[in-house]
């Protein structure tokens, strides 16, 4: 799937840096052009300047072979940035005294954890119980990614909690568990009234709504074969969330600014909890460090990864699967956001010109995002 990416993405960033044109008719000029190149079939960006969305636009077919056009309404799987929303979310629990980012998960649940069937595999290790929300929401609490990678389809430690960051969607979903069975709290419903209602996040759901339908993209694989979205049924702290391009805007823009958040909780988001070592940041469990990151201070915050480069501290969250390829980076100087959305598995390709073109040099680390692959010369 990531075939082509970087070494793509390079050739293109060598002509983007000779985008001079002033404002943002220039950025969809450019987008439209990387678009043609890197054979993206649907892209939209949001861009955020002051803490405010400024731009939004969207370009191409959310649909290909019927030629339907992607939109700024149109309803796009984000993918991994669910989790960016999700920990928003969970600061505002934080606010509140509700949840202590540092005190371990055992003390929220009125059972230990491995009586509920969900996690029984945990039975008779009892690392479970020194977990923190902070190792959950930061990638360190050493559960596997996810547990149907598992030749036995169990949950399993893979690393001692605390020990290093290496990715984990069931730690993020066990956050969600904590919020429903501790807390009394369901996450699906909490989200609707505390971020998408008062951010105006009208087309956004973290469960399939019916009405998403009439304007939807389908997804397209790294060879062009088409794939209907997913209708997902089941709210997922790590990846459930159907947004639009628009909403999504308006949610970055909320993260950067702190909005509805105290100033210590905004801290949190984007303070660097626990530095990352690994080389890449798939697959998550391979041990293989790279020295250089500490150059830039990468490090997992809460929800987004961290790092500090030529504007200064910035933040970033990538979504992808198959048929998704997102990307949300933001630049604390400034308050300035840049969000893509595509409906390809190799969008991606176009990221690194793209977010160069709308906010300039940031010195996002690419090559941790996506491993290094073979190039492929643009036509």
């Amino acid at each position: 799937m990531r075939n082509g990416i970087l070494g793509l993405a390079a050739t293109l960033m060598i002509v983007t840096s000779a985008l001079a044109a002033p404002g943002y008719k220039a950025l969809d000029v450019e987008a439209a052009r990387l678009m043609k190149v890197g054979k993206i079939p649907g892209l939209a960006i949001a861009v955020i300047e002051n803490g405010k969305v400024v731009h939004v636009s969207a370009r191409g077919f959310r649909n290909v072979e019927k030629q339907l056009p992607l939109t700024p309404d149109t309803i796009m799987y984000t993918a991994s940035i669910t989790k960016s929303a999700f920990a928003y979310y969970v600061l505002m629990l934080v606010d509140e005294g509700r949840i202590d980012l540092d005190t371990p998960i055992r003390a929220y649940l009125p059972r230990p954890l491995p009586d509920y069937p969900r996690y029984a595999d945990l039975a008779g290790d009892p690392r479970w119980e020194a977990i923190t929300s902070r190792m959950l929401l930061t990638h360190t609490s050493g559960l596997a990614d996810q547990r149907f990678y598992d030749p036995q389809n169990r949950l399993r430690f893979n690393l001692e909690p605390g020990a290093r960051y290496a990715y984990s969607g069931e730690g993020i979903n066990l956050m969600q568990f904590v919020i429903d069975e501790g807390l009394g709290l369901k996450v699906g419903d909490e989200m609707n009234r505390r971020v998408f209602g008062p951010l105006g996040m009208t087309r956004s759901s973290m469960i399939w709504r019916d009405d998403f339908k009439e304007n939807l993209a389908d997804g397209y694989h790294a060879d062009g074969r088409w794939e209907a979205h997913d209708d997902r049924g089941s709210v997922k702290a790590a990846g459930s969330l159907d947004s639009t391009i628009s909403d999504l805007g308006r949610l970055a823009a909320a993260m950067v600014s702190g909005k509805g958040l105290s100033a210590k909780a905004r801290a949190e988001l984007s303070k660097p909890s626990f530095p990352i070592v690994s080389q890449n940041q798939f697959p998550p469990f391979l041990i293989r460090d790279n020295p250089g990151n500490a150059k830039i201070g990468l490090a997992a915050g809460l929800g987004v990864v961290v790092f500090d480069g030529p504007q200064g501290h910035a933040f970033y969250k990538g979504g992808h699967n198959d048929i998704t390829d997102n990307q949300m980076v933001c630049v604390e100087r400034g308050q300035r956001c840049v969000v893509l959305l595509t409906n390809s598995g190799v969008g991606a390709r176009i990221f690194p010109p793209l977010v160069k073109a709308a906010l300039g040099e940031i010195g996002v680390p690419w090559g941790w995002e996506y491993n290094p692959v073979r190039p492929v010369k643009a036509p």
